[in-house]
C-alpha cells in the first residue's frame, strides 16, 4: 500500500482511502445472498459489529526526514505529533504539515507514506546574509534598522518580512509620509543564504491641504485655525513642521478648540466629530471638524467655602479674580484652583483640596461656581530625601532647600528650593521636588529624585565672528568639581584683535557657610584695531587677578565685594608713530598718526580696584530664565595704590515673564558713570581711553563695534571725476575714525523669544525679536586739526637726537647711483636735495561727532542655535534712530564661541 500527502493534496488522498474501505466490504454482501435457501432463524437483536482491526500496512513503522541541511532529523520529528506505531491517516499527515508550517523554518514541506514508512521532505528557509535598504533618504539606516525584526544570521520567514514592511511604512507615516511604499526583494545566494532588500519609495510629505470647520457661528474659521497647532500648507508655512499631518496633534487641536471656547464662556461646547481624509494621490490631508458651540454663559454666584479654620471664606471670596456678570472663563477657574491650593500650601496645608462645583442656569445662561477648600491638617516636613546623586554630595543639594526637616510645610519655599536646584545646572531639566505622604496625615516627605547630567565642558572650536573675524577657542571647565559644587576652569582664546587666557575657581559655600568666594587669574592682549581699527600698530597687555566674596542678605539679595589688581602695558611703534612735530627736540606720540586719545593711554600703569555690588536675583534659572527679576548696583573705586584713580558707578536690571504658548518676554536696562580723579594736566581728560564706556556690537545690535558715541572722524580731500578737490563723504571707507568712548552711558533692550515646533526645539533653535536703545556720551571736546590745501601735512621722522633724517643717494666716481644712506643733512655734498623721511598726510578735516545723550534705536530679529560647531547667533537689525557719525551694521553673527 502506498500513500502520499502534501499541503495541497491531502484531502484527495483521504477520499481515495475512504473509497478503498467501501470496496473491501463488497464480498461480504455477495456471500449473504448465496445463503438465502438455508433455514431462516428466528428474528433477534442485531449484534454490534466488532471494530475492524487496522491492516498491517497502515501502521507507521518508521519516520524519516529528507532535505534537512541545518536541522537534525530528530529535531524536525519533534515538531510533529506523528510517531511510529500510530495508524497513518490523512488527518495525521495534515496535522504534521500544519505543525511544520507553524515553526516558520521551512519554505515547503511534504509527507509521503508507503509500506508503513513515512518520509517527511522539507525545504529549509534560507539564512539571512544581509539586510539592505534602498531609496531611503529622509530616514537613514540607523533610524530604520533598530525598528525591524529581521537581522543577519536569522532564518528568513515571510511573516517577518511582512511585519517589517508594515513597520517601515509606519515609521514614514510618523514623519508625515503616508504615500511611502516598501517592496521587499530577495537575492538567493549559495549555501542556502539570501540577501533581503527593502526597496523604499518615500514619496512626498503629506501636508494638511485644508482644515474645514462646520458648525461655528461665533468665531470664524480663521480664528479657530489660529488656535490650532496644525496649520494649512502654504508658501508662508514652507519651513513649518506644523503643516504635516499628525494624529496626536489633531487630537491636541480638539483640546485646544475646547479650551478656547471654554475660556470665552461656551461651557457646552463640544467637538462632534473630527475626520482626516487622505487625498487619492496620498499627498495631502483634508481635515474636517464638526463642532457644536452651544450658548455663552456668564458667571453667576461665585464664592469660596473654606473648611480650614485659618482661612475666612468671605475674605477668600472677595479676593477672587472673577465677579458675577463676567463672561465665564474655564481657564480663570483653573487658575483660581491653583491659587487657592498654593495659598493653602504656603500656610502648611499641603493636602488641602479645592473642589469646584458648577451649577448652570440654562434659562439665564449663567454659571454658579463654588470653590470648596476642604479641611486638612497642617503638615510638617518629616524628612528630606536625596536620591539618584552618585557624584554630587548630598550637602550640595540639601543646602539649596529653603525648608528643613521639622518645619511647617510651605509650597512657596518648596517652589523656591526647586528653582535653586534647577539653577545649579547639575541635574535634569525641569527638576521638581516630589511631595509624598509621611507616616501620619500631618507629615510629608520631600524627595529630590535626581538624574545627574554631565557637568564637565571641553571645548575646542574654530569659528568666524563679524566682530573679530576668525576665532580659535579652547576651554575646559568643571561646574561640579569633586561633587562639591565648586567650579574650576581654564580657557584660551585667539582672534584677530585679541588673545586671552584665564584660570578661574569658585566656591559657592566657603567653609560650608553661605559665603560665596572666587578668584580669576588672567592675561589679555589687545592688538591693532581693538580701539582704533586704522593703521595704528599697538599692543595693550593686561595681566591681573580678581577676587570676590559674596554673602546673602535675604533669600533674593546678596552683597558682593571684589578686588582687582591689573598691570597694564600699552605700547606703540615709536619709529612709525612718534615725531617731533612741535620742533622742541622731543619725540612724542603723534595723534595725527596714532589716533587721538590713544597717545594719552600709552605707558605702563597699575590698577588697584575695590568694588562693592548689591544684587537682587529671583530668576527661575540662571542658565535660561523664563520668569523672575534681577537687578544690581555696583561701585568701583580705583586708587588703593596703583597709578589710576577713578570712581565708577554701574547698575542693571532685567525682568523675564511668560506670555503663554511658549513665548518669553524680557526687558533689560543698564547704565553707568565714571568720574576720573587723576590730575593729568591741562587739556587732558581725567579718564583714560581704556577706562571709558563703549557701546556697539555685540551689546547694541545694529551698530558696528564701538559704533555708538563720541568719535573724531578724519575726512580726506579727494579729486572727483571733474578734477575738483572735494571732501570725502562721512561714510567713506577711506576716512579714519577714532572712537573715544564716554564717561556715561545707558542701554536698554526689549526682547520676545518665539517658540518653534518640536523639531526646531530639538535642534536648539531659539528665534527672537528685539529692540535696543542706548547712548554713550560725556567726553571733553578735543582739539581738532585741519591740514592745509593742497599739499597737506608732512611729519618728519627724526633720529634719537631729535634731528630730522633724510635719504642721501650714494654715487661712484662715474656718477652712477650705487646705493643710499641715512643722513641728517638736507643738502647733499654735490648740492642736490636729500629726500626727507617721514609721513605725508594728504589734506584732511577732523570733526568731533556723536557726543550726545540722544537715544539710538534699533529693531530686528535674531536666532540662537546650539549648533554642532558651538553656540551660533545671528542678528538682522534695522537702525531707526542714530546720530551723525555713528557706524551702523545690518547683520552680525558669531559661531564657535560665545559673544
Amino acid at each position: 500500500m502506498s500513500s502520499r500527502a502534501t499541503g495541497k493534496t491531502a484531502s484527495h488522498y483521504a477520499a481515495a482511502l475512504l473509497g478503498c474501505t467501501i470496496l473491501s466490504g463488497l464480498p461480504v454482501a455477495v456471500m449473504a445472498q448465496d445463503g438465502a435457501a438455508q433455514p431462516v432463524a428466528q428474528p433477534q437483536a442485531d449484534p454490534q459489529p466488532a471494530p475492524a482491526a487496522p491492516q498491517q500496512d497502515e501502521i507507521i513503522r518508521t519516520i524519516a526526514v529528507s532535505g534537512a541541511q541545518r536541522l537534525e532529523p530528530e529535531t524536525i520529528i519533534s515538531y510533529i505529533q506523528m510517531r511510529p506505531g500510530m495508524t497513518y491517516s490523512a488527518a495525521l499527515a495534515d496535522q504534521a504539515l500544519i505543525d511544520l508550517a507553524a515553526t516558520e523554518l521551512f519554505g515547503d514541506t511534504e509527507v509521503t507514506f508507503e509500506n508503513g514508512n513515512v518520509v517527511i521532505t522539507v525545504v529549509e528557509n534560507p539564512i539571512i546574509n544581509r539586510i539592505i535598504l534602498e531609496g531611503n533618504r529622509r530616514l537613514k539606516d540607523d533610524k530604520i534598522m533598530p525598528e525591524i525584526n529581521l537581522s543577519p544570521r536569522q532564518i528568513f520567514t515571510r511573516s517577518k518580512v511582512r511585519a517589517d514592511v508594515a513597520r517601515i511604512i509606519e515609521l514614514y507615516k510618523r514623519q508625515g509620509r503616508f504615500a511611502a511604499s516598501v517592496e521587499p526583494q530577495m537575492v538567493m545566494l549559495d549555501q542556502n543564504r539570501v540577501d533581503v532588500i527593502f526597496e523604499i519609495s518615500e514619496g512626498p510629505k503629506s501636508k494638511v491641504r485644508q482644515i474645514n470647520i462646520i458648525g461655528n457661528e461665533a468665531y470664524s474659521d480663521g480664528d479657530l485655525r489660529g488656535e490650532m497647532v496644525t496649520k494649512e500648507a502654504g508658501l508662508l508655512k514652507i519651513f513649518s513642521s506644523a503643516t504635516s499631518y499628525d494624529p496626536d496633534r489633531m487630537a491636541f487641536d480638539q483640546q485646544r478648540l475646547r479650551q478656547f471656547y471654554l475660556t470665552e464662556g461656551y461651557a457646552d461646547f463640544r467637538v462632534v466629530s473630527a475626520v482626516a481624509e487622505l487625498t487619492p494621490d496620498k499627498k495631502d490631508f483634508i481635515i474636517t471638524y464638526v463642532v457644536e458651540e452651544g450658548e455663552r454663559y456668564k458667571f453667576g454666584d461665585v464664592e469660596v467655602v473654606s473648611q480650614l479654620r485659618d482661612f475666612d471664606s468671605e475674605l477668600l471670596t472677595a479676593a477672587l479674580s472673577m465677579e458675577t456678570g463676567d463672561w465665564y472663563n474655564a481657564e480663570l477657574v483653573d487658575n483660581t484652583i491653583d491659587q487657592l491650593s498654593e495659598t493653602a500650601g504656603t500656610f502648611g496645608y499641603a493636602f488641602a483640596q479645592v473642589s469646584p462645583e458648577f451649577v448652570p442656569n440654562r434659562e439665564e445662561r449663567t454659571m454658579d461656581v463654588t470653590f470648596t477648600l476642604s479641611d486638612a491638617p497642617r503638615v510638617y516636613v518629616e524628612s528630606i530625601e536625596i536620591n539618584g546623586n552618585t557624584i554630587t554630595q548630598d550637602k550640595v543639594v540639601r543646602r539649596e532647600f529653603r525648608i528643613v526637616e521639622g518645619d511647617a510645610f510651605s509650597s512657596l519655599q518648596v517652589s523656591r528650593s526647586t528653582a535653586r536646584i534647577n539653577s545649579l545646572g547639575y541635574f535634569q531639566e525641569n527638576f521638581e521636588v516630589e511631595q509624598i505622604e509621611g507616616s501620619s496625615p500631618d507629615r510629608i516627605i520631600l524627595q529630590a529624585n535626581l538624574q545627574e547630567e554631565p557637568t564637565g565642558e571641553l571645548s575646542l572650536s574654530a569659528g568666524f565672528s563679524s566682530l573679530e573675524s576668525f576665532i580659535f577657542q579652547g576651554s575646559i571647565r568643571q561646574n561640579n568639581f569633586r561633587g562639591r559644587g565648586q567650579t574650576i576652569g581654564l580657557s584660551l582664546n585667539y582672534s584677530r584683535y585679541s588673545r586671552s587666557g584665564s584660570i578661574s575657581f569658585s566656591e559657592p559655600y566657603l567653609f560650608d557657610r553661605n559665603i560665596f568666594a572666587g578668584i580669576d587669574i588672567y592675561r589679555q592682549d589687545y592688538n591693532n584695531g581693538y580701539f582704533n581699527r586704522q593703521s595704528a600698530t599697538y599692543e595693550q597687555s593686561t595681566t591681573g587677578l580678581s577676587a570676590r566674596v559674596g554673602v546673602p542678605l535675604t533669600e533674593y539679595m546678596s552683597l558682593i565685594g571684589r578686588y582687582t589688581l591689573n598691570f597694564e602695558d600699552i605700547t606703540i611703534d615709536e619709529n612709525s608713530f612718534f615725531a617731533d612735530f612741535d620742533g622742541d627736540g622731543v619725540r612724542t606720540c603723534e595723534p595725527l598718526l596714532a589716533g587721538r586719545y590713544l597717545c594719552e593711554a600709552i605707558g605702563t600703569r597699575t590698577n588697584s580696584i575695590l568694588g562693592l555690588s548689591l544684587v537682587h536675583n529671583s530668576l527661575d534659572s540662571r542658565l535660561r530664565p523664563t520668569r523672575g527679576e534681577t537687578a544690581s548696583v555696583g561701585v568701583d573705586f580705583a586708587g588703593l595704590g596703583g597709578s589710576t584713580r577713578y570712581v565708577r558707578v554701574t547698575g542693571n536690571a532685567a525682568k523675564y515673564w511668560s506670555l503663554g504658548s511658549g513665548f518669553i518676554a524680557s526687558i533689560q536696562a543698564e547704565g553707568g558713570y565714571i568720574m576720573g580723579l587723576n590730575n593729568r594736566g591741562p587739556g587732558l581728560d581725567k579718564v583714560l581711553l581704556t577706562d571709558r564706556f563703549f557701546l556697539g556690537e555685540p551689546d547694541m545690535r545694529g551698530f558696528d563695534i564701538r559704533g555708538v558715541g563720541p568719535r573724531v572722524v578724519r575726512r580726506f580731500y579727494t579729486v572727483d571725476e571733474n578734477g575738483d578737490t572735494v571732501l570725502s563723504p562721512l561714510d567713506s571707507k577711506n576716512n579714519q575714525d577714532d572712537a573715544l568712548g564716554g564717561t556715561a552711558y545707558y542701554f536698554g533692550r526689549a526682547e520676545i523669544e518665539i517658540p518653534l515646533g518640536t523639531g526646531a526645539r530639538e535642534l536648539g533653535l531659539r528665534p527672537s525679536i528685539f529692540m535696543d536703545v542706548g547712548s554713550v556720551f560725556g567726553v571733553r571736546t578735543p582739539t581738532l586739526t585741519q591740514s592745509p590745501l593742497p599739499n597737506g601735512l608732512f611729519i618728519a621722522q627724526r633720529n634719537s637726537d631729535g634731528d630730522p633724517i633724510y635719504t642721501q643717494l650714494v654715487r661712484n666716481d662715474a656718477g652712477i647711483v650705487t646705493g643710499s644712506s641715512i643722513v641728517t643733512n638736507a643738502i647733499a655734498p654735490d648740492g642736490s636735495v636729500n629726500t626727507a623721511i617721514g609721513t605725508q598726510l594728504p589734506p584732511f578735516v577732523e570733526e568731533f561727532l556723536g557726543d550726545s545723550p540722544s537715544p539710538r534705536l534699533t529693531v530686528g530679529i535674531g536666532v540662537n542655535w546650539n549648533s554642532p560647531f558651538g553656540p551660533f547667533r545671528i542678528d538682522l537689525a534695522h537702525t531707526l534712530l542714530k546720530q551723525r557719525g555713528d557706524e551702523t551694521k545690518t547683520i552680525s553673527f558669531n559661531v564657535g564661541t560665545q559673544f
